[in-house]
């Protein structure tokens, strides 16, 4: 198992364009990092830092202990141990798979270079592969050929940069399976850069939110969806309902009704209450306290988003609703606060 530690990592490609300021991340051994943010947030400069491709201004990078960059020290690419797997591939076209994949591996004989691949092949599902030429695959297999020649040389750490951004839809979800199941398979440390939300908290162990340049939030999946910072990170992660509230002890009295907090209000005593849609129910307005109109309903297949405008709340909310919508545009409807929900500065 091999730590990645960043410390401190400063970048900037000149005065007033500072593009990684003082940014931390440790990713544990064996671990998948997604690092997740909106673009120019900084995410590819990390990654080719990371690689070797760039220089820092400051700050520290080790690997399994290894010093690869601070103050005086640059390690070279070749010498990192990392293996890289581009956006769309990046395979030579005129050489087949099998040489694709060993690309990496001039270190070994024949004999050993041509198991190896092999080997590498069956990890990602292309065993028998190895004579196809990459126009001859399709993106999803394309992909699993680069993950092939990146895991063939035995790296201590894996860099996805975007990796699935070319591939439609309805592949994408069977492509990232594949990839997890690769990595757990080798045990490789790997960071996934990406700009998608549900690719992130789906396929990484960890997931590191970049803001500005800055480390906004660095969590496992559920804990940054259900426990966000603050509400610029809740709203970046997913769907965020935010109501002003004031907190007494372990509950927030809000236009909602008294709602419990998830841990300590950490000393705030007003600001905004943080809750995601699916945590509110619909309810038959006769019955309830708290009661507002259905202005809009977008069904997606395996649940919908009912918009609310609550009365005597500012603003419209989203309640998520799973199955068949009980309610339509222009009806009345009461609506219920499930779970728990955190408070943050009404400044954040």
């Amino acid at each position: 198992m091999t730590d990645l530690r960043i410390a401190g990592l400063t970048k900037a490609y000149g005065p007033g364009t500072t593009v990684l300021e003082d940014l931390d991340l440790t990713v544990p051994g064996g671990s998948l990092a997604a690092v997740l943010g909106p673009s120019g947030c900084g995410k590819t400069t990390l990654l080719r830092i990371v690689a070797g491709f760039l220089h820092a201004d400051a700050g520290t990078i080790t690997l399994g202990g290894r010093t690869l960059t601070a103050p005086g020290v640059h390690l070279p690419p070749e010498r990192r141990r990392i293996g890289i797997v581009p956006q769309e591939g990046a395979l030579f076209p005129h050489l087949d798979v099998t040489h694709n994949v060993a690309f990496g591996l001039t270190s070994l004989d024949r004999g050993a270079r041509g198991r190896r691949v092999e080997e590498m092949l069956e990890l990602v599902g292309l065993g028998g592969y190895g004579d196809r030429m990459p126009h001859e695959l399709s993106g999803g297999q394309q992909q699993r050929v680069a993950l092939a020649r990146a895991l063939a040389p035995e790296p201590q750490l894996v860099l996805l940069d975007e990796p699935f951004n070319a591939l439609d839809s309805a592949l994408r979800a069977g492509v990232r399976a594949d990839v997890r199941a690769a990595l757990r398979a080798t045990g490789a440390t790997a960071v996934l850069v990406t700009h998608d939300q549900q690719e992130a908290l789906s396929t990484a162990d960890l997931v590191a939110v970049v803001r500005d340049g800055r480390m906004a939030q660095c969590a496992a999946p559920q804990e940054l969806y259900h426990r966000p910072a603050d509400p610029w990170v809740a709203a970046f992660v997913g769907d965020a309902v935010l109501l002003t509230g004031a907190a007494n002890n372990d509950t927030a009295t809000t236009p909602l009704g008294h709602i419990a907090l998830a841990g300590p209000p950490r000393g705030l005593r007003e600001g905004r209450v943080l809750l995601r849609p699916e945590q509110l129910q619909l309810t038959d307005p006769a019955t309830a306290d708290v009661q507002g109109t259905v202005t809009d309903v977008r069904f997606y297949g395996h649940d919908a988003m009912v918009t609310v405008v609550v009365d005597g709340v500012d603003g419209p909310i989203d309640v998520r609703v799973p199955g068949p919508v009980p309610v339509r545009a222009g009806g009345r409807t009461g609506i219920r606060v499930t779970g728990e929900a955190t408070l943050h500065p009404a400044t954040s």
